[in-house]
């Protein structure tokens, strides 16, 4: 940004993102100050109002980086097969790899969005929409090929993405179950929905790295959520 202190230049912006990660997680975008935001990042209020623009536009900076992330993985996911069952697994495994790694990230993007307003609101429920869109292309043509047996195209695909977005509730790194044995599992879940046979991803490598986003802060989400870090239905120390 032209004209910015030498402070503002050389400041690491995921710093900034994850103290708000961090607050936004824990309090909420609306009842996060800045002078909050600033204590947290370890900086000055007004430089850091300078610097990010307005408490807006830092969150949504932190939802564009997620979307901008699980869109690129899921086209990259796409390309690697034209056969709509592995795309689907790769789409699938790549949501649920990117939720995990990125938790609060992924919340703040699930549920803060709603802070947004004009403009940046446009544009992300637009990212968002055009994301959820690659869900609804692979199930449209699996279906018109017979890959899949879907009775209703919209929830099918409401109901695999509302899924895997709820990694984020309740995986813990180090309990018992490892990220790929999640990414399958839901791979395999996602397929039954479908009346996809069983057989059908053997010998299919369909999992593939996934990257911790800068937003994302180094502290568990247990940590910061506490008890909101828990399903009401499945607890952290079961998994």
């Amino acid at each position: 940004m032209i004209g910015q202190p030498t402070e503002m230049r050389i400041m690491d912006l995921g710093r900034v993102q994850r103290a708000a990660v961090t607050l936004f997680a824990t309090k909420g975008f609306a009842a996060t100050g800045i002078r909050e935001l600033g204590a947290e990042a370890g900086i000055n209020s007004a430089t850091l109002y300078h610097y990010v623009g307005s408490k807006e536009s830092l969150l949504a900076s932190i939802i564009r980086s997620c979307l901008d992330e699980l869109t690129q993985s899921g086209e990259r996911a796409m390309r690697r097969s034209a056969d709509p069952v592995v795309q689907l697994a790769g789409l699938v495994s790549s949501h649920v790899g990117i939720t995990a790694v990125n938790q609060l990230t992924a919340r703040v993007a699930e549920y803060e969005m709603r802070g947004l307003t004009g403009d940046n609101r446009i544009e992300l429920q637009t990212l968002r929409d055009e994301y959820e869109l690659l869900f609804g292309q692979i199930l449209e043509r699996g279906q018109r090929v017979g890959a899949f047996d879907i009775e209703d195209l919209a929830l099918s695909r409401l109901a695999i993405l509302e899924m895997c977005t709820g990694v984020a509730h309740w995986y813990r790194p180090g309990g018992r179950l490892d990220l790929e044995d999640v990414q399958r599992f839901f791979v395999s879940t996602t397929c039954k929905l479908l009346s996809v046979p069983s057989d059908e991803l053997n010998g299919v490598e369909f999992i593939h790295e996934v990257r911790k986003l800068d937003s994302e802060p180094e502290t568990q989400s247990s940590e910061i959520w506490g008890t909101h870090a828990q399903s009401d239905f499945v607890r952290q120390s079961e998994l």
